[in-house]
């Protein structure tokens, strides 16, 4: 087979690629398959079987918004990066995140009103006073301080445990077990472990509700006649994974690149409405989701010329997509005052993610009140001393020393 890098007859280059020198760029490897062999190229998977690798922005987001495309990751030729993990899958309950409509519809309606717009701004005093709260222990404590454990973590995680109604004196079970599950290096039986024992408190903490209803997200939904206790648990696990994990990493990734970029830091001191879209842009610019988004093809689809069969995985790799020159010009540059709103960093149709206004706000609410407070933020560290999440499935920092 012709290498899709080199053009030789080479094995097509294996995903997921390691990544380069900059922490902030997607694999080269990925950029290189995009330039060489344009944005549809097949790869190959841990086990030697093909996938397809979206890395064009157009076309990953017309597989993300075609129905012909499926996120069942039960059907036969979903392209998993790992050993172990179809086995997983096919033991546990699923969520919408990996159904297809009418059930993937179904159960996002059961925690939709939860996360719209006009109910994450209402929230935005309880956020700030969260985030003020966190800054002012770290800030007591002195520094240097790890703002990953400091501040980064403690804020997603307490609004994730209020709206759920989880209590935060868990947060270090959970945050562990959460470790686990995304970790790329742990084996399927530790995986799996770590399933079961969140499962095991959900459905524990869910029993409870139900016999002492409240009216937190998590109570709510276990009065319902039509939910499970079993279904309530698995959303809980995945609402309490995905709402601190990914705006926890986002931030202090997003800090990171600040301190990196201070003159784009300094714009949004002086000028704090430029926050929104600057959210927006870290979000393209850093892509925390950089193992790709997979799909499996439900019929043939041709997609610019190329013939997509039934029963094909294939990856969108939006970080690659997110630094598509033909959308966003001068992409590997940190621009906050760009217009990025058309990023992929939250999925695209109708599987984009369902908590993103609320990691909008918890984001906007964090950089800025650390930007405001803190002026003289710098790394207490050398740049080349931070260890970056390459072992796992939620691109980040492990720590992130600083001083102020």
């Amino acid at each position: 087979m012709t290498s899709a890098v080199n053009g030789t007859t080479d094995s097509p280059p294996a995903v997921p690629a390691d990544r380069g020198t900059c922490p902030f760029a997607p694999p080269p490897t990925y950029e290189q398959v995009h330039r060489t062999a344009g944005p549809i190229s097949r790869v190959s998977l841990w086990d030697g079987s093909p996938c397809w690798l979206l890395t064009g922005h157009r076309q990953a987001r017309f597989a993300l918004g075609d129905r012909r495309f499926s996120a069942d990751a039960r059907l036969p030729g979903f392209p998993f990066l790992l050993p172990g993990r179809r086995e997983l899958v096919l033991r546990t309950t699923p969520t919408f995140l990996r159904m297809d409509d009418p059930a993937h519809a179904r159960q996002r309606r059961l925690l939709t009103g939860d996360f719209i717009i006009k109910r994450v701004e209402a929230m935005r005093p309880q956020i700030q006073q969260i985030v003020d709260q966190a800054l002012d222990r770290m800030v007591a404590h002195g520094g240097p301080a790890d703002l990953v454990r400091e501040y980064a973590l403690p804020v997603p995680s307490l609004v994730i445990c209020l709206l759920l109604g989880v209590p935060y004196r868990d947060h270090e079970f959970f945050q562990e077990q959460s470790q686990a599950l995304l970790s790329l290096s742990a084996t399927a039986a530790e995986v799996e472990v770590a399933q079961q024992q969140l499962n095991s408190y959900l459905a524990e903490l869910a029993g409870r509700k139900q016999r002492e209803p409240d009216d937190s997200l998590l109570g709510r939904l276990v009065v319902r006649d039509d939910v499970t206790l079993e279904e309530a648990a698995a959303l809980g696990v995945l609402l309490l994974i995905a709402g601190h994990e990914t705006t926890a990493n986002m931030t202090a990734l997003g800090t990171l690149a600040l301190l990196r970029n201070p003159q784009q830091a300094e714009r949004l001191r002086s000028d704090p409405s430029l926050i929104k879209g600057a959210v927006e842009e870290l979000l393209r610019y850093l892509t925390i989701v950089h193992l790709g988004v997979p799909r499996v093809a439900l019929e043939d689809v041709e997609i610019d010329g190329t013939l997509i069969r039934a029963g094909d995985g294939v990856l969108c790799m939006v970080s690659t997509a997110n630094r598509d020159e033909a959308v966003f010009t001068g992409a590997e540059r940190l621009d906050v005052a760009r217009d990025a709103r058309h990023h992929l960093a939250f999925g695209f149709g109708i599987h984009q993610c369902l908590g993103q206004p609320l990691a909008r706000a918890e984001l906007q609410i964090a950089l800025q009140t650390l930007l405001d407070r803190l002026p003289g933020l710098r790394l207490a560290v050398p740049f080349e001393e931070i260890r970056y999440r390459t072992d796992m499935a939620v691109y980040g920092v492990h720590e992130l020393p600083v001083t102020w």
